[in-house]
């Protein structure tokens, strides 16, 4: 008979804070391998109907997959050259741009240096080391941008192969976990299929709308580039919260360098403002929310965690990953509790701690 030692609190939690941080480690140091892993596993899911569509019509399996991937790399390269030919001519544009911007901002510059009694030399000072930091930023975002797409070039052979290999990786996850876990571990992996495919589907059409809506939005105010900005504004959405909000800074500095009045910025906000309200209260619980159920609170912890671990790339998969998290979690006896932390399910009844006693 073998004796089991129960540790004390303290040395339990100090064991799952060491295990945590170097599983944290582990993955940040690891990015440029498991990034495109991970992604590519996303993508194997969700292309996986349409490869057993084809192994159905008798297609032999290599080929279905061959020609599940050349019609998604059509249908890729079809919206890039699309996008590109608007992206071009933005980019062609920016010098002219930044020039524009720049006379805008000492104009501002100058009206508040005259009506708030603003010392001109502290502004000055301000203006460059605010310029040259968004110099350094952009920069940097250039580069994450390059190295993300340079990775990126691997996730279609990592797809291919996991896709092909889809019968024994799924065979060993059943073996690895044994026999008399078979069912709970089937009811995962089918929970899992079906909600990647889902969320993917739900998100490329709430995407297209946001895109349409906010080309639409800004067409109406005569902002120029407005589709490029439509549809770069659709794609930071992804980021819940935050890509909102970097979509609309972006938006108002077109407008504010491109305008000559200063209340083209705050129609681009109100704009973006009604535009939100829509996505949140209609689009996003209809197709998104309804597939992926993580609370608001969970899900800018998340963002802001896989932004700090793995950058942009690290946004994206936040909220597909816990999603992942929450339904192992829910089939899992001992950390169901996790799971409905992570879900939006608020409680029938609050809980009263505390309860005073009636006098009699």
């Amino acid at each position: 008979m073998q004796n089991t030692t129960k540790l004390p609190f303290y040395a339990q939690a100090a064991l799952i804070s060491v295990g945590l941080f170097a599983l944290m480690s582990m993955l940040y140091i690891g990015q440029s391998i498991m990034l495109p892993i991970i992604y590519a596993t996303i993508f194997a899911i969700a292309l996986n109907p349409l490869v057993n569509f084809f192994v159905r019509k008798k297609v032999n399996r290599v080929v279905a997959i061959t020609i599940t991937l050349v019609i998604v790399s059509l249908i890729s390269l079809l919206l890039i050259v699309v996008l590109s030919s608007r992206l071009t001519t933005f980019i062609d544009s920016f010098p002219k741009l930044l020039d524009k911007f720049y006379v805008t901002f000492n104009r501002s510059i100058s009206w508040l240096s005259t009506n708030f009694n603003i010392n001109k030399t502290f502004i000055s000072d301000t203006k460059t080391e605010l310029l040259s930091g968004s110099s350094a930023l952009i920069g940097k975002t250039f580069n994450t941008v390059g190295n993300t797409l340079a990775i990126f070039f691997l996730i279609p052979v990592y797809v291919f192969m996991i896709l092909y290999y889809q019968p024994l990786l799924l065979d060993f996850i059943r073996q690895l976990f044994g026999l008399q876990n078979q069912k709970e571990v089937n009811e995962i992996l089918i929970s899992i299929k079906l909600i990647i495919q889902k969320y993917l589907t739900a998100l490329l059409l709430e995407a297209g709308i946001i895109a349409a809506l906010n080309s639409v939005g800004l067409l109406i105010l005569g902002i120029d580039y407005a589709i490029v900005l439509g549809i770069i504004g659709a794609i930071l959405n992804v980021i819940p919260y935050l890509g909102g909000m970097i979509a609309l800074a972006l938006s108002m500095i077109v407008a504010f360098a491109t305008e000559e009045s200063s209340i083209y910025p705050l129609l681009v906000a109100l704009q973006y403002l009604i535009i939100q309200l829509i996505d949140n209260n209609f689009v996003l619980p209809k197709l998104v929310a309804s597939k992926v159920r993580i609370n608001a609170l969970v899900s800018i912890i998340v963002v802001i965690a896989g932004g700090a671990l793995w950058g942009i790339p690290g946004m994206f998969l936040s909220i597909p990953l816990t999603a992942i998290l929450k339904v192992i979690f829910d089939h899992i006896e001992i950390l169901k509790p996790w799971g409905f932390l992570l879900g939006d399910t608020m409680p029938i009844q609050p809980i009263l701690l505390f309860r005073r006693k009636k006098k009699e």
